[in-house]
């Protein structure tokens, strides 16, 4: 895309993030004591209120993406959809599965949510968005592809003709 036609996008990116955002906050999703009593099904303090939350959002999304998907050969601001095409399940995808899981019921927090609550400068957010960041990082670091010495030198010359 050219720098001329970003605009568009980069200012939908930016409205639909807010709405994002202010249905998090209004949906309860940035307090971790509602996150945490909602996942506590067995503690006696079960709070089924995010279940509603989430019905919700999954009654609007359905119901658009079908639409979209059956009237636009691609999206407004890039050449294609950016659809999942793999369906298989990995040793990588269970484990950060279950990383997002532990994340999710200790802190009471998912990304979206740590992010929007950062502005607030809350201990939990910041601690949560923190160790979120460090293991980025280490994931990025570790997964990477491996570069070797003659991949990374230049080709012979005349090997291209």
């Amino acid at each position: 895309m050219s720098a001329r036609s970003s605009l568009p996008a980069d200012v939908a990116a930016f409205v639909v993030g807010l709405l994002f955002a202010g249905g998090l906050v209004l949906g309860g999703m940035t307090q971790p004591a509602k996150v945490i009593a909602f996942l506590d099904v067995a503690g006696g303090a079960w709070d089924p209120s995010l279940a509603f939350v989430m019905g919700g959002a999954i009654l609007v999304h359905a119901p658009v993406y079908a639409l979209v998907a059956r009237r636009r050969s691609q999206p407004a601001f890039d050449a294609r959809f950016h659809i999942p095409q793999r369906q298989d399940i990995t040793v990588p995808l269970l484990a950060g599965s279950g990383l997002f899981g532990i994340g999710w019921g200790l802190g009471g927090y998912c990304p979206g949510p740590a992010l929007v609550s950062l502005p607030t400068l809350g201990l939990e957010a910041l601690t949560f968005v923190g160790a979120m960041t460090v293991g980025m990082l280490l994931h990025h670091l570790i997964t990477r592809p491996k570069t070797s010495a003659a991949s990374s030198s230049p080709a012979p010359r005349g090997a291209d003709a």
